[in-house]
């Protein structure tokens, strides 16, 4: 390998891992169970209590779609509001919710080729406290992500 490519190389993987903060993160997982399971245990809110370990409880006010609002109760913290801002059914959906100065994003996306599906979900902490925030919530929602993710892979190989 040359200098420049390696130079490149480094840079890039340099670059990765100055993403991961603990206000930016995401896990990526990947199963044999169809894209159209992942997206279907994704979207069914009422039930990501059984693979969100720090839910108590989700609420979707009316269908799963551009602009959708509903509730998310933790089994620490205050409840908040969410609203979805971005859908492409079977392919990814964002939702935002209120916090302090800013606010908590959730990115869901998946992709499937020769009978593996790849699915990441995404957190990101925004606004002027992000930092503060990412000490506590987003460290323990980091270290309980890879976990959650694979509950989610086991409930789709189902």
């Amino acid at each position: 390998m040359n200098n420049l490519c390696f130079t490149i190389l480094m840079f890039t993987t340099m670059a990765a891992q100055a993403q991961e903060s603990n206000y930016h993160f995401s896990h990526t997982e990947t199963t044999t169970a169809p894209a159209a399971r992942i997206w279907q245990v994704w979207t069914d809110v009422p039930n990501w209590k059984q693979w969100d370990k720090g839910l108590k409880e989700a609420i979707l006010e009316g269908e799963f779609a551009i602009g959708a609002k509903g509730k998310i109760i933790p089994d620490k913290g205050p409840k908040s509001k969410f609203v979805v801002t971005e859908l492409k059914p079977g392919e990814s959906y964002t939702f935002k919710t209120r916090i302090p100065f800013g606010w908590l994003i959730i990115r869901r996306y998946l992709t499937h080729t020769a009978g593996i599906t790849r699915f990441t979900h995404e957190v990101e902490f925004t606004g002027v406290l992000k930092k503060a925030l990412g000490k506590n919530p987003g460290k323990r929602y980091r270290a309980m992500l890879p976990e959650v993710m694979r509950t989610i892979a086991a409930l789709a190989e189902k």
